[in-house]
């Protein structure tokens, strides 16, 4: 069986310093490490060359961001399974076998994630991915461990093997075969959420995503973009826009409540000085629309749209959150 650990880096040099060490020595007994970088301007390359001479490095032409340069990386390694790693993530001793054991157990397993804990705060689970995805009825993404801004010290209560909504593409195993099938992440995408569509798409189609708790690795997290950037808010609304439309068998009344709920996120932004959030919204949904024939063609590719899939659940957590207060995901 042949396992690639594949790295996508841009302009990560630090963290190809701090991290890379750590993921060949804890990976290179069962899996291939190979660096993919997305046409780096910092000495990223020149490093790898000059340090880690013996490790596949795959050059991009362009920064086609994360979906198009994991695409472009993954056509040129074969494989049985893909590991897409951050390149700010610190793994463990024995972090894969875990999960290939979970997911060879049963033929529709077809992506995974291991447990995300922070790298700073190392109790907490880690707000991209926690103990695996959820999806509200509106199409608002939140974790096991964490919601919205609220993340969970982890004491053991989500150390369960657990079918779950999306795996988050930190730190995603996926069979090969699978990603190829499914034509890989959305390259319109560029960066976030993205690892949300592949595994609603590959779910309307009947396969599984699987939570592993008996993996752990502790994420950096904001290493491209940071929390605050407007360009990711501006990523974030339109890819959760064009996520819902594609794959939403109830499109048309989410996208309607979406609207309003993220006009009222607008209006937080205004009155809290976010003048580039505020815009980003508004953006977000010029370029929806603008991309509504493309995606609308990608809808029609799905054999199947599901109403009812483990882990889209049919509440809304702004409510549950708000309004009720419920912080954690066990209070749900």
């Amino acid at each position: 069986m042949k396992i690639a650990v594949v790295i996508l880096n841009w302009n990560g040099k630090t963290f190809l310093e701090k991290f890379l060490p750590n993921v060949v020595e804890c990976s290179a007994d069962v899996a291939e490490v190979i660096v993919a970088d997305n046409a780096s301007t910092d000495d990223s390359v020149d490093f790898l060359k000059q340090h880690f001479p013996t490790i596949r490095l795959i050059q991009n032409a362009e920064n086609g961001g994360f979906s198009k340069g994991y695409n472009d990386a993954l056509k040129q390694i074969d494989a049985d399974y893909f590991v897409l790693l951050n390149s700010d993530i610190e793994v463990t001793k024995n972090w894969i076998q875990p999960v290939i054991d979970l997911m060879e157990s049963d033929s529709k397993i077809a992506v995974c994630q291991p447990k995300i804990r922070s790298y700073h705060e190392r109790e907490k689970f880690e707000y991209a991915g926690g103990a695996g995805g959820f999806i509200d009825k509106f199409g608002y993404p939140f974790c096991r461990g964490r919601i919205f801004d609220t993340t969970e010290i982890d004491t053991g209560q989500y150390d369960d093997v657990c079918e779950i909504f999306w795996a988050t593409g930190a730190a995603m195993f996926v069979k090969a075969s699978i990603y190829k099938e499914f034509g890989g992440l959305d390259e319109d995408f560029f960066a976030h959420m993205e690892e949300i569509d592949f595994c609603w798409r590959v779910k309307n189609a009947g396969y599984k995503v699987m939570y592993c708790p008996d993996s752990t690795v502790f994420h950096v997290g904001g290493g491209t973009l940071p929390k605050s950037s407007s360009r990711k808010t501006y990523l974030n609304f339109r890819n959760n826009l064009s996520l819902i439309y594609k794959n939403s068998s109830n499109r048309f009344f989410v996208f309607f409540m979406r609207s309003m709920l993220d006009e009222v996120a607008a209006l937080k932004f205004l009155l809290g000085g976010s003048f580039g959030d505020f815009a980003a919204v508004y953006k977000a949904y010029f370029h929806f629309f603008k991309m509504l024939p493309k995606n609308r063609k990608k809808r029609k590719q799905q054999k199947t749209i599901c109403k009812k899939l483990v882990g889209l659940s049919p509440f809304s957590i702004v409510w549950k959150y708000y309004i009720q207060q419920r912080k954690k995901f066990d209070q749900l």
